[in-house]
């Protein structure tokens, strides 16, 4: 396993839409281990393959005690909606506000091939739409509204409302 870069949003990867994964490899879970371990190392909730520098549809979603491994990731529903203040590894420094759905259900494969769903509420919903966004080559920063730096004081926020959901 190995740290791995987070490309910056001036990244020509960061917009291009991901291939989808046709077979789970020894590369394609060496990927997946490498991302949770870059992923946690920036102490974030949520990372997708482009932003490692891969043009694959994976991404991994973690709070609390739910982690995720998602391979060709796809919303199947959503509902409601929620403004969400929102923040990324790809966009140091920068927070900004995105209309998200308050619930989704998204189908993707574990690590085996497996397929599963889950659903999604609240704070999560936005993860998982944000990082599925990543995998079709789009930032928050191209949707959102009212954005600014992200200081101390905003990230501890951040932190508590993450551990309030």
């Amino acid at each position: 396993m190995g740290l791995r870069q987070i490309r910056q949003k001036d990244d020509a990867i960061l917009g291009k839409k991901a291939k989808p994964v046709t077979e789970i490899t020894p590369a394609i879970l060496a990927l997946l281990d490498d991302m949770k371990q870059t992923m946690d190392h920036h102490d974030g909730v949520g990372i997708a393959a482009p932003q490692v520098g891969m043009l694959k549809r994976i991404a991994l979603v973690s709070h609390e005690e739910a982690f995720y491994e998602l391979i060709n990731p796809e919303i199947l529903a959503q509902e409601g909606q929620q403004d969400s203040n929102e923040a990324c590894l790809s966009v140091a420094g920068l927070c900004g506000d995105v209309v998200r759905p308050k619930k989704v259900t998204v189908k993707a494969q574990d690590r085996n091939g497996n397929e599963f769903t889950v659903e999604a509420e609240d704070f999560m919903a936005t993860v998982f739409c944000h990082e599925i966004d990543h995998l079709n080559g789009v930032l928050f920063t191209d949707t959102a509204t009212n954005i600014q730096p992200l200081d101390a004081e905003k990230r501890e926020e951040r932190k508590r409302k993450r551990e309030k959901s």
